[in-house]
C-alpha cells in the first residue's frame, strides 16, 4: 500500500503549479488551503482538468476559479440544507399528527408492533426500529427540555414531541414501515403515490446528511434513480435510450422532489436564491463555462421554469 505523506502549505502549492494552476498570491492560497483543506479543495479540480488521462488544468486555470467553485457548492449546500430542514419538519409533523390522531399520543400506544406492516419481511426491521426510537425515549427524556417536560409532568413523551429529537433518517425508516393505509394518507398530504414517497425520503434523507457534514454536493449522485415526473416532460428534458439524462439520479432529481414537497412559496423563493449563487458562480468562472457546472449538477439549461411549473398543467409541454 502507497503511503500518503503530510505535505506543508508551501508542497501542496507547488503540486498545484506543477500540475498547471496558475497561482498569483501565494499567501491567499495558504491562508485558504489552511482553512478549507488542500484535500477538500483538490476535490473540485476535475471539472478543470484536460480530461480523465491527462490530470493537468486546462490552460488559464486559476486557483480563485477553483475556489469559487468551492463557494458556489456552500452556497449551494447551505441553501438546500435549509429547505430539506423544512420539509423535515413538515414531515415529522404530518406523521405525528396522523398516527396521534388514529394510534393514540403516548408510546404505549403510538409504538405498538400491530399498528405497523404485518407483512413476516417487515418484522426484523420494525423490531429494530421500534428499539430505537424507545431508546430515544431514554436518552432523551432527560436531555432535552420539552421530552424532560413531559416525562416530569405527565410520565409519556407525546409523538409529536418525540418526532423532534429523531433523525431525518429515522423518520424515513418509520415510514416505511407504516401500515400501506397510514402510508397513502400521508403522501396524499403532498399528492404524491405512496410507493414514489417511499423512494424519495430516504434520498432526501441521505442529502440532509450529505448537506450537514460538508461532503461535496454539486456532483453527487442518488442512491436509487427517481420515477420519471410531469417535471421532467414539461422541461422537455431529453431522453437516451427512452431515459431522461437529467434529473433522474444527480441533484437535479433532488430540485424535482423538492418541488412537491415544498409550498409554492417556499419553492420559488429557493429557485431565486439558487439562482443567485449560480449567477456568481459564472461571473467567477473563466477558463470553462457555466453550463460546463449545470451538466454535471443534471441541470438543464431551462431549470428555472420548474418555479413556475405546476403538476396538473400541461402547457409547458405544449409551447
Amino acid at each position: 500500500m502507497i503511503e500518503k505523506k503530510f505535505k506543508n502549505l508551501d508542497e501542496q502549492i507547488e503540486i498545484l503549479k506543477y500540475k498547471g494552476m496558475k497561482i498569483h498570491d501565494e499567501n491567499y492560497v495558504k491562508e485558504v488551503l489552511l482553512r478549507e483543506n488542500y484535500f477538500f479543495l483538490n476535490g473540485y479540480r476535475h471539472l478543470f482538468l484536460i480530461s480523465n488521462e491527462n490530470r493537468h488544468f486546462k490552460e488559464g486555470t486559476t486557483f480563485e476559479e477553483m475556489y469559487s467553485l468551492f463557494l458556489f457548492d456552500r452556497s449551494f449546500r447551505n441553501i438546500l440544507f435549509k429547505y430539506l430542514l423544512v420539509i423535515e419538519n413538515n414531515l415529522k409533523s404530518i406523521i405525528s399528527y396522523q398516527l396521534s390522531k388514529k394510534y393514540g399520543y403516548k408510546e404505549k400506544d403510538y409504538l405498538k408492533e400491530k399498528n405497523f406492516n404485518s407483512s413476516p419481511e417487515k418484522r426484523a426491521q420494525i423490531n429494530d426500529l421500534l428499539k430505537k426510537m424507545k431508546r430515544q425515549i431514554r436518552v432523551n427524556g432527560s436531555q432535552h427540555s420539552a421530552t424532560q417536560h413531559y416525562v416530569s409532568n405527565y410520565g409519556y413523551i407525546p409523538l409529536w414531541i418525540l418526532v423532534k429529537v429523531l433523525s431525518f433518517g429515522i423518520v424515513s425508516e418509520l415510514y416505511q414501515i407504516l401500515k400501506v393505509e397510514d402510508q397513502k394518507d400521508i403522501a396524499a398530504v403532498y399528492n404524491i403515490d405512496k410507493e414514489e414517497f417511499s423512494i424519495y425520503l430516504p434520498i432526501l434523507a441521505n442529502y440532509r446528511n450529505l448537506c450537514a457534514h460538508e461532503d461535496i454536493l454539486y456532483e453527487n449522485k442518488t442512491q436509487k434513480a427517481i420515477n420519471d415526473t410531469i417535471y421532467h416532460k414539461l422541461l422537455k428534458i431529453p431522453k437516451k435510450d427512452d431515459e431522461y439524462i437529467q434529473g433522474k439520479y444527480d441533484l437535479f432529481a433532488i430540485i424535482i422532489i423538492m418541488k412537491q414537497l415544498l409550498k409554492y412559496e417556499e419553492f420559488k423563493n429557493m429557485t431565486l436564491e439558487l439562482e443567485n449563487v449560480i449567477e456568481t458562480l459564472n461571473y467567477n468562472l473563466h477558463t470553462i463555462k457555466i453550463d460546463a457546472v449545470l451538466k454535471r449538477m443534471g441541470f438543464p439549461l431551462n431549470w428555472k421554469n420548474i418555479a413556475n411549473m405546476e403538476r396538473d398543467s400541461e402547457k409547458y409541454a405544449e409551447e
